[in-house]
């Protein structure tokens, strides 16, 4: 009998684990499981989900190709499909950013194919749409699943292998009381708010998204005579008014221009922050700061001398990245950055900071699961939001939008600081900032996916009996001499290996993989996108196919730096 396989979940890191399983000689017999009617979109790229208007975060060049690549399809795309997408054939380009509902065209047209092909090649695939997996049970030699059907109907099956990639974890109900919206998704939740003053929590793409759907449905944006992007308010929304805000009151940057695929650093290297790892310290957060240092030194004297890094520490890092922006009034400083990056591109120039920091990012990452629990958390509180700030940057389109809301009078930003509270009103919600009310007629939390645990999977089965625990760090100053394992904690996400099967105490299969990205987000931050959902699924498969076709341990994918 052929090797069963479960996939559950088909976005994107189950459409790239079914890529690299189907490459199989050995036949095997794969059930893919999708909540959604169209197996592939994805739910952050699902019509049904996104307003058109929300745009995707990541460029084509850095979408990890399937059958073909997403400039490829798009360019046999016909021109009523392209006008569809509201895509000029002449502005498709590999550095270009497309709407969230174009990606998920393309991911739903490559898993029809990779499906097609997977059946060429002699495997057994069936695809079981509208079919909800609601518990994961694991057996000594199997795991058993219970599958809800589209009707309600429930059903039970068993398989060899099981790969958990469920996604996103949606709220179940988006509005929790009237006006008050925990999620910007599903898009069609926020087509009840009216057309007076509007909160959203948060100022990233998450946010701009938000902002998005409820701009274009009380105005359109057009370019002016002079070529210049502008809003036009609909008749009757005059009161329609947008605070977006956050803890610091800052935009994110436009995506600058940089060389792809990464360059090698200079002093940040793989080899030295594994070499600080093989010590088997867990106090290794300053080293790390001081590689980071010298590779900012090393990249941009300048920047370095500007800042005063010489004198800065780990802990007063951020504050001096980001004075500069926090001094500046948001919108000046979002146009002072368009025309910098719009300028940069044409010239082919790259920051050499920004990069610095960006090509370090993954790399630094490594050492995180590493880290003792007063050093984990200095990572968390101190270093991870500068990395991110720099690799989260947004779509040139997305700013210039935000600029021309400004124009209109439509958009203000709030800093919320420390010290704020988020009263509830019998429609909406009220912010208090500096004793101040600022009452809102819709809010909308729009601060993204939150990291999950153990605990929070919907698979009560496998939470009793242990199948999933959360993960681990050692306790600050634990370790002893005499290399002794030091004493640990058990701090968030879910402790798996380097496979993302759960460390299991209980003997019991050790075939269950655990990719959904919002439980491995603890240890390993910068697991977000498309990138990381390829770099798991080619990871779980090749773990998978080694099971099956070698019965050896598998050897782990070499990861790009």
């Amino acid at each position: 009998m052929a090797p069963r396989i479960a996939v559950i979940g088909c976005g994107p890191t189950g459409l790239y684990t079914l890529k690299n399983l189907v490459s199989s000689a050995t036949p095997l017999a794969i059930t893919v499981y999708e909540a959604e009617a169209e197996p592939g979109k994805g739910t952050p790229y699902h019509p049904d989900i996104n307003d058109p208007a929300m745009l995707s975060n990541i460029p084509s060049i850095e979408f990890p190709a399937l059958i073909e690549t997403l400039v490829q399809w798009l360019e046999r795309q016909s021109d009523e499909d392209l006008a569809r997408y509201s895509i000029p054939r002449e502005a498709i380009d590999e550095r270009e950013f497309y709407p969230r509902v174009v990606l998920g065209e393309y991911m739903r047209s490559q898993f029809l194919r990779i499906v097609a092909a997977g059946k060429e090649n002699g495997h057994q695939i069936e695809v079981l749409e509208r079919h909800r997996v609601i518990d994961i049970a694991l057996q000594p030699q199997d795991i058993r699943l219970t599958v809800q059907r589209g009707d309600g109907a429930k059903f039970d099956a068993v398989f060899d292998h099981v790969v958990m990639a469920t996604g996103h974890n949606w709220p179940e109900r988006t509005e929790i009381r009237p006006g008050y919206f925990v999620s910007p998704w599903p898009a069609t939740a926020l087509a009840g708010i009216g057309n007076g003053p509007v909160g959203i929590l948060g100022t990233s793409l998450s946010a701009i998204d938000a902002l998005m759907t409820v701009a274009t449905a009380r105005g359109a944006f057009c370019f002016d005579a002079a070529g210049e992007l502008q809003y036009q308010p609909a008749a009757g929304t005059e009161d329609f008014h947008v605070t977006m805000m956050s803890r610091k009151g800052l935009l994110p940057e436009a995506d600058f221009y940089c060389p792809l695929p990464y360059l090698k650093p200079q002093a940040c290297t793989e080899q030295a922050i594994d070499a600080l790892i093989a010590t088997g310290r867990h106090d290794l957060l300053d080293d790390v700061f001081e590689l980071f240092r010298a590779e900012i030194v090393a990249a941009d004297p300048d920047y370095a001398a500007r800042i005063g890094l010489s004198q800065l520490e780990l802990e007063t890092f951020a504050p001096a990245y980001y004075a500069e922006r926090t001094e500046s009034d948001p919108f000046v400083w979002a146009a002072r950055n368009l025309a910098e990056t719009e300028y940069n591109r044409e010239q082919r120039h790259t920051v050499p900071w920004r990069y610095a920091i960006l090509i370090t990012h993954e790399i630094i990452a490594r050492v995180v699961p590493h880290l003792d629990e007063r050093n984990l958390r200095r990572f968390h509180r101190h270093f991870k939001s500068i990395f991110v700030d720099d690799y989260a940057t947004v779509p040139l389109m997305s700013i210039r939008r935000l600029l021309a809301l400004r124009r209109a009078g439509k958009l203000d930003i709030l800093k919320l600081g420390k010290d704020y509270e988020i009263v509830e009103r019998e429609h909406g919600a009220a912010v208090i900032v500096g004793g101040k009310a600022i009452d809102f007629d819709a809010f909308i939390d729009a601060t993204g996916q939150e990291t999950l645990s153990a605990t929070d999977l919907p698979f009560p089965t496998l939470v009793a009996q242990g199948g999933v625990r959360k993960s681990t760090t050692p306790k600050a100053q634990a370790l002893v001499m005499g290399n002794e394992p030091a004493d640990v904690v058990r701090t968030g996400g879910l402790d798996v290996d380097e496979y993302y099967r759960p460390n299991l105490a209980e003997p019991l299969s050790n075939r269950l993989y655990c990719a959904a990205i919002a439980f491995l987000l603890h240890k390993q931050p910068f697991v977000q996108g498309i990138t990381s959902a390829c770099e798991i699924g080619e990871t779980v498969a090749s773990a998978i196919l080694a099971d099956v076709e070698q019965g050896e341990r598998p050897a782990l994918l070499q990861l790009p730096a």
